[in-house]
């Protein structure tokens, strides 16, 4: 998914983001807290808000992006509307996560990191979700589903192509 990012559309949430460096001058760390806040401004860490964030805290935007890119929390790329996790952790992928990432990558046709072209869906592997009785287990944004057939998949996806 390749999408600009228009600085005038996103006016506000740099305003917003300055008045919340601004509250944390004093602070330590408060480049680790300036990217999460960032991020849940913008939705991801573009450039051009990295710039913003290494102008406004004199940092060279070389550390910024490698913090921003070190960082698993973090993200550089545009996610799409829906978050999909599939847990690879140990207890599902005994009873075959693999397969359900699998059929997932092919029902949206990406690759397991990568947004689908609409930004609908971005498709992640994770670690333990913590719900290792249901494995296997996948998050889509915040509802999880645990026994997951990978033929369940296409009807699971349809319903938030609505």
């Amino acid at each position: 998914m390749q999408t600009g990012f228009d600085i005038k559309e996103n006016e506000k949430g740099f305003i917003e983001l300055k008045k919340y460096m601004d509250s944390l001058k004093d602070s330590q760390g408060i480049l680790m807290q300036t990217l999460h806040k960032a991020q849940s401004i913008f939705g991801y860490l573009p450039i051009e808000v990295q710039k913003f964030i290494s102008e406004e805290l004199n940092i060279p935007l070389a550390e910024i992006y490698g913090v921003a890119t070190f960082y698993t929390q973090f993200s550089i790329d545009p996610k799409g509307k829906h978050k999909i996790g599939v847990c690879l952790g140990t207890a599902c992928y005994v009873r075959n996560s693999q397969a359900v990432l699998d059929k997932l990558a092919e029902t949206l046709k990406v690759k397991v990191g990568a947004t689908t072209e609409d930004g609908l869906f971005t498709l992640e592997a994770t670690r333990c979700l913590g719900c290792c009785g249901l494995a296997p287990v996948m998050m889509i944004d915040d509802e999880v589903f645990g026994k997951v057939d990978p033929n369940n998949i296409p009807s699971i996806i349809a319903s938030y192509e609505k």
